[in-house]
């Protein structure tokens, strides 16, 4: 974790592609693929088990309305949805969000397995 000010808290409203009292969505700025959007718990929080349920519930409604921003720009093919939740799942920003990426064909070479990417060595469940 890090002592420097948290980039999510003081987010300028102008960044903000959605947004109400509890979440809010934002472009990412070091985008996976076009149209890679975060959506962010307004009450600083660094992991999924500190949210409330009205948190959990906002965080999901946002994942559909993101979805409907990033087709009103792109046409994906597919999603990977997805929380880097502590630092051993990679995260770096101490504040909860979620990760909404969009998929397009043939933008990897063989996409199955989608999320379990992660570990890489594990990825591949169905040819051994």
């Amino acid at each position: 974790m890090s002592d420097s000010p948290c980039p999510f808290c003081d987010l300028p409203a102008d960044r903000m592609i959605l947004q109400n009292p509890v979440v809010y969505a934002m472009w990412d700025g070091y985008p996976v693929s076009p149209g890679h959007v975060l959506v962010v718990t307004r009450r600083h929080v660094a992991g999924w088990a500190e949210t409330t349920a009205a948190e959990r519930d906002a965080l999901w409604r946002a994942v559909e309305l993101a979805r409907a921003e990033i087709e009103k720009h792109h046409s994906p093919d597919g999603y990977n949805v997805g929380i880097n939740d502590g630092a051993a799942a990679g995260q770096t920003i101490f504040h909860l969000h979620l990760h909404v990426i969009p998929r397009y064909e043939g933008d990897v070479e063989d996409p199955r397995g989608g999320i379990r990417h992660v570990i890489a060595a594990k990825a591949d469940y169905w040819s051994g």
